[in-house]
């Protein structure tokens, strides 16, 4: 398989500190996007990023994206996470018409229903890992002494309870990327997005991230999307989604789709 290909990944967010029922084997749309398009300007030029994208997303879903750089697959993720405003075309997120909510109810709706994962860790430098984690439930309105509870189980939950009281310059990329994950689950989202959260990161280490999104997505329900050129994520996921120039190239069950794996320094590499 060539990394010409695209994977969807479709998260729903598990719960910290909270006992959640067993995922329900009834799905529904969790994510639906409408004929997504996105148009840059820039120097008079017009870039499509995205070319009328329709796609649905379930609930408890763990879906895979990729596609070659440039393909689209950081914009789509923009969208679905209100972090940009399509050209035209919607999203809904349960229903919701994303391009319908004021400044308010969409930062309400980042907040307490998507998670973030990015490639480059995104932490806050001066801040302990139980700081980091706990940032978001501030904006939340989560009380101090429940925000330090919660963030000591999610650091228990990726492996890091015992490095609490380290900052950034203190740990490896691994273990950054670890305090992200469990940050992305501050608030209890349903839908957790991930943008090449293996991209920084060893065969090893990276293994062991893919580990953790596993757990999230099998044993709490979240729902999981991965934009990814990894293709160990291939394995994890229930759908790929293959996305190129700015549109859904093909989507495909995990069973329909067939692994090659290679060896390359001892190390097994599909």
């Amino acid at each position: 398989m060539s990394n010409d290909t695209l994977n969807t990944v479709f998260l729903d967010a598990a719960t910290a500190g909270e006992t959640r029922p067993e995922p329900s084997d009834e799905k529904r749309i969790i994510i639906r996007t409408v004929n997504l398009r996105k148009t840059y300007l820039k120097g008079g030029i017009e870039t499509h990023a995205l070319r009328g994208v329709n796609c649905e997303i379930y609930t408890g879903e763990f879906i895979a994206i990729m596609g070659p750089s440039g393909s689209g697959k950081t914009t789509l993720f923009n969208m679905v996470g209100g972090l940009d405003s399509p050209s035209s075309g919607r999203v809904f997120i349960d229903e919701v018409d994303v391009a319908q909510l004021t400044a308010i109810e969409l930062a309400f709706l980042r907040c307490r229903k998507i998670g973030y994962i990015f490639q480059q860790f995104n932490m806050i430098q001066y801040m302990t890992a139980l700081e980091n984690v706990t940032a978001p439930m501030a904006f939340a309105g989560v009380s101090p002494d429940e925000s330090r509870v919660r963030g000591m189980q999610l650091l228990d939950l990726v492996g890091l309870k015992d490095r609490w009281f380290h900052r950034p310059i203190e740990m490896s990329g691994g273990q950054q990327q670890r305090v992200a994950i469990a940050r992305s689950m501050a608030n209890l989202p349903t839908i957790l997005l991930c943008d090449e959260p293996t991209g920084n990161l060893d065969l090893k280490t990276g293994r062991e991230i893919l580990e953790i999104l596993c757990r999230l997505n099998k044993e709490r329900g979240v729902t999981i999307i991965c934009s990814t050129h990894d293709t160990r994520m291939l394995d994890l996921c229930d759908r790929l989604i293959w996305i190129r120039d700015g549109q859904i190239e093909r989507v495909a069950r995990r069973d329909e789709v067939t692994i090659e794996v290679s060896t390359i320094n001892n190390e097994t590499e599909a």
